[in-house]
């Protein structure tokens, strides 16, 4: 299903059951309006919604049933994984790898070349539930890896290069090319090899 005006690469490859366009709250009621852009190369597979107002670079992928909301500009070959769901004015760099069942909020960075391990929860509230003006979602900046399982608070920076590990619970920012473990997290060096 397209809804807006659709931009799509060639060689993109869009399965069936796929909503490219979907209206946000702002374009409910409007017939002419921008669609979302895929680049070239990409695979979006069955289930995944692309609302309005969304740029996708080259090779992009997405696994089944993603959810990415208005105004998030995603670079070239990202991938992002089964059942993960964006939900918008958020900027992805390029090269990043989200695996399954990640969840980013509105307001999020994230750079170029992060991986984002399966089930990672970004927060963009402090006080839930607040919605209001005081949202304001983590920045992972370049190289960074974020493990299994973590939960990163609302504003808190991960370091170029840090590595955050499974289970962690990130209250603070991270430091560049750091280890950061446990619940809350503390700040170690980086194992020897952990460099990417």
């Amino acid at each position: 299903m397209h809804c807006g005006k659709n931009s799509i690469g060639e060689n993109a490859v869009i399965s069936e059951n796929v909503v490219l366009g979907y209206p946000s709250r702002q374009r409910l009621g409007e017939t002419d309006f921008p669609g979302a852009v895929i680049g070239r190369n990409a695979v979006v597979r069955s289930g995944t919604i692309v609302y309005c107002d969304v740029t996708a670079g080259d090779d992009f992928s997405t696994g089944h049933n993603v959810v990415i909301r208005e105004h998030t500009v995603i670079g070239n070959g990202v991938s992002i994984g089964t059942n993960s769901i964006i939900e918008g004015n958020t900027r992805i760099g390029n090269g990043v790898n989200m695996q399954s069942l990640v969840y980013i909020p509105t307001g999020v960075t994230i750079e170029d070349d992060v991986f984002i391990g399966p089930n990672a929860v970004l927060t963009n509230d402090p006080y839930p539930p607040h919605g209001g003006k005081d949202l304001k979602g983590p920045v992972i900046r370049k190289g960074a890896s974020i493990g299994a399982n973590v939960t990163i608070l609302p504003g808190v920076v991960i370091g170029e290069g840090s590595l955050v590990a499974a289970g962690a619970v990130v209250t603070h920012d991270v430091p560049p090319h750091t280890l950061a473990v446990g619940a809350p997290a503390r700040f170690r060096d980086l194992p020897a090899g952990a460099n990417r």
